[in-house]
């Protein structure tokens, strides 16, 4: 039997900040060192490179929330500092070295290798149809080391249910930068204070809001109409409904397990700040 959506929901909000650490200080600095020019050049090599040497257009459109042109100041300028092949092995270096830093003694808890085995079960097991950035990292060796493992998992898991949510967005024929101002909206605050989009164009940014405005989804003062409120929830529910496969290889027990275990671990990360 499929398992209960509140339970996967719960596995995303575990995932999350175990496989961003990628996104760290410590992950960064190692792009850092081989030429980089800034934290988004690391981002945009590290997350892009299971894509191969893919135009900025193939990886705008894999990624789907970044603005236009945000894409093609990175892709493909990384590329001549950097291999694809290189940028996996960097990115899986510093990725492991920051969870293994901010997790302390867990990394080498017993039940580590337990955990990383029942995620990477899981993270292997999805299919790959219309999953492009998951379908790439599945074409990835599994680590052997568990820390390495485990983050390697998190990512898979991370971004198989990142392919979800996208095709959930362009079901609700809701785009990229559109996406970024509801979930603004979602967290309480308004669209131009929101980390992800604050930098575009002011003319840029008030034109996505009316654009929503103009479809019932956003009110006068930018803020959630009841329709938007809950088009936001239907796109999360779907986005849920759309990432459970990947765990139905777990039996109802063993999906427990995981997330006991993983709860620990989550918090760790979570209490560690980068």
């Amino acid at each position: 039997m499929p398992h209960p959506q509140a339970k996967i929901h719960r596995m995303f909000e575990l995932v999350e900040p175990i496989a961003t650490v990628t996104f760290s200080k410590v992950a960064t600095e190692a792009f850092l060192a081989l030429g980089m020019r800034n934290y988004w050049d690391g981002y945009f090599a590290g997350r892009a490179a299971p894509l191969g040497p893919a135009p900025a257009a193939v990886v705008h459109a894999v990624f789907y929330n970044f603005a236009d042109g945000e894409v093609a100041r990175h892709i493909p300028w990384v590329w001549g500092k950097i291999t694809p092949q290189e940028a996996i092995a960097v990115r899986e270096r510093g990725s492991a070295a920051a969870l293994r830093q901010k997790i302390g003694k867990l990394a080498v808890s017993p039940g580590l290798v337990r955990v990383a085995d029942l995620a990477a079960r899981a993270a292997v097991s999805a299919p790959t149809e219309g999953r492009a950035l998951y379908a790439g990292l599945r074409a990835l060796d599994v680590p052997e080391e568990p820390v390495t493992r485990l983050w390697h998992a998190a990512t898979l898991l991370r971004e198989y249910r990142g392919d979800g949510h996208n095709a959930a967005l362009v079901a609700h024929g809701i785009g990229g930068t559109e996406a970024h101002v509801l979930m603004a909206l979602a967290l309480g605050m308004r669209a131009e204070k929101f980390d992800r989009i604050h930098h575009l164009p002011k003319e840029q940014l008030a034109a996505v809001v009316d654009g929503l405005r103009g479809r019932g989804l956003v009110d006068a003062a930018g803020g959630f109409t009841d329709a938007g409120r809950e088009t936001k929830q239907r796109i999360e529910a779907l986005t849920d409904e759309l990432a459970a496969p990947a765990y139905d290889v777990l039996s109802a027990d063993e999906l427990d397990e995981l997330v006991a275990r993983l709860e620990p671990i989550a918090a760790a990360v979570q209490a560690v700040d980068d």
